[in-house]
């Protein structure tokens, strides 16, 4: 299967061989569902049951677990593989380190954690950046993942960073996007929406019916030893 999206693309080519996934921070389950149609058995974690609910309606089938990143409760040599997909900047920032080496302890020999997460750079950030400005939380990660590598530089396998093209119709498309990834914004996209409107205009690039902004990422794979 050829992927379309650049995310999805950068972790099933980390996956090759993989059986059972488990899907860190799985929030509502989008990734979750996605691994399950590719014929992956998948387990989930999330400390939050609001989205865990939502997830289990989505893919009523697969194993899901309430609890956080750092404290995964699942035995040592558990799993293929596991995926921490644009969540680890969300973990405390004095719990990122213990949230990545829980990722590789429920791995077999040989096992890979895929780390996707979004950097404080490129169009989306910057247009974000008013409503919801991650810079301090995205460094931190960055930091976390730097201090497992200096730790066991052998356990990186790769490290990609890529642009992902995200369309909206127009601006009140893109609040609306904003909105829904995260209804606590609501007040804020309120307050700064003037100052939202001018970075569109400054950063976007328009087209006949919208716009597009650039979303920068990155990828670290790790092996389990």
């Amino acid at each position: 299967m050829t992927e379309r999206n650049p995310t999805m693309a950068q972790i099933m080519g980390a996956l090759a061989g993989a059986r059972r996934v488990v899907d860190i921070g799985c929030g509502e389950g989008a990734l979750s569902a996605a691994l399950v149609k590719r014929g992956f058995d998948v387990v989930r974690i999330d400390p939050q049951d609001d989205l865990i609910a939502v997830a289990r309606k989505r893919v009523p089938d697969a194993e899901v677990f309430a609890a956080r990143a750092e404290s995964i409760p699942l035995p040592k040599a558990d799993a293929d593989a596991a995926v921490i997909l644009n969540a680890l900047h969300h973990v405390p920032s004095d719990a990122m380190d213990a949230a990545l080496i829980g990722g590789l302890q429920i791995l077999r020999a040989g096992g890979v954690l895929v780390v996707v997460e979004p950097l404080a750079e490129g169009s989306f950030f910057k247009v974000m950046q008013p409503v919801d400005d991650e810079t301090a939380v995205r460094a931190q990660a960055l930091d976390a993942l730097a201090r497992l590598i200096a730790e066991a530089p052998e356990r990186l396998e790769r490290h990609e960073r890529y642009e992902v093209p995200i369309r909206f119709e127009g601006p009140e498309a893109f609040l609306e996007y904003l909105f829904k990834a995260e209804p606590a914004r609501g007040d804020q996209i309120r307050a700064q929406r003037e100052t939202v409107m001018r970075a569109i205009a400054d950063h976007a690039t328009p087209d006949e019916d919208g716009f597009t902004l650039i979303s920068r990422m990155a990828t670290w794979v790790f092996r389990a030893a």
